[in-house]
């Protein structure tokens, strides 16, 4: 008894959750990412069509064992292909590039909700492990995701990325020590963090220098991506507690007191959304000392072509 093969639409729709968590995870971007699943998608469409089907490149071979083994295969070897073109964009960046945010409620969903917007549900890593991902070679990054974040054995990523073993654990063991370098693996408590994310705004919109100083860490850096686009954000990293802390109560009188906070997770994180009536007009989100008292790092995202899927 012959079994008819999978529904290319449905099998696709399965894995895209996941595909679009490994492509955000490399390049940094909704929009690139969506990019590479369309990609993705034609292509595996192509390779399932049907025999008497309109004349194409890719000829209807034997079904796909896997298909999400063959999807990632397809969808990391095209993020690999974007970063070029991700990376000559990011040169003619008007001041610093941070990710695009993901969004999601504060609360997980209950089980059975609707999960109709896969980058809401998708895993991710933090916005500031995506900051020290983005120092990675494109390779070093791919690999680092597949094994650190998903789990993928160096073996499979070898499979995935056409190399062998033991250049995939080299290139493994050199993202990981770069990045343990420059990020501790502590992470505070969501409560911790949701906490000092309260205390941080109310002192920054209300322009409380005293508090303000108190809640920074003395090597804080405050990044401020705007794209050129607002101009409230730096041009520049901003460094030392003095230097942010003064930045924030001069900017409290002109925008503090019009601006709502609602708090969401971002990229996984509890964090801050600013609005501005009903537009987004910022993402914020805090990275805290080992000891979860101090604000480390701030990252401030109001370019408003980043906000576009914000609500």
């Amino acid at each position: 008894m012959s079994h008819s093969p999978p529904d290319p639409q449905a099998a696709f729709d399965d894995h895209r959750e996941l595909l679009f968590s490994i492509v955000y995870n490399m390049l940094g971007s909704v929009a690139d990412t969506e990019d590479v699943l369309q990609e993705t998608w034609l292509a595996w469409a192509a390779r399932n069509r049907e025999p008497g089907a309109e004349p194409t490149e890719h000829p209807r071979a034997e079904p796909i064992e896997h298909p999400r083994a063959y999807l990632v295969r397809i969808a990391v070897n095209r993020a690999l292909a974007h970063r070029a073109a991700v990376s000559r964009r990011r040169e003619t960046y008007v001041g610093p590039w941070l990710p695009e945010p993901l969004v999601g409620p504060l609360t997980d969903p209950p089980v059975g909700a609707d999960a109709a917007d896969a980058a809401v549900h998708a895993e991710s890593v933090s916005m500031a492990l995506l900051v020290v991902l983005e120092t990675l070679t494109p390779l070093e990054r791919g690999v680092f995701v597949l094994h650190e974040v998903f789990g993928y054995a160096h073996t499979e990523i070898a499979d995935i990325l056409g190399r062998s073993p033991s250049a995939i654990r080299q290139l493994a063991h050199r993202a990981r020590e770069h990045v343990q370098a420059r990020r501790p693996r502590y992470e505070p408590a969501p409560h911790v963090r949701q906490q000092v994310t309260e205390r941080f705004l109310a002192a920054a919109l209300g322009g409380d220098l005293d508090a303000l100083l108190r809640i920074l860490a003395p090597d804080v850096t405050l990044w401020s991506d705007g794209g050129g686009r607002t101009r409230t954000a730096s041009l520049r990293p901003v460094h030392g507690r003095d230097k942010v802390a003064r930045l924030f109560a001069a900017l409290a009188p002109r925008s503090g007191q019009s601006l709502d906070v609602v708090y969401r997770k971002v990229n996984g994180d509890p964090s801050a959304l600013l609005f501005a009536g009903d537009t987004p007009y910022a993402v914020m989100v805090l990275d805290l000392t080992p000891d979860g008292d101090q604000v480390c790092g701030i990252y401030t995202v109001a370019n408003p072509d980043k906000l576009a899927h914000v609500n």
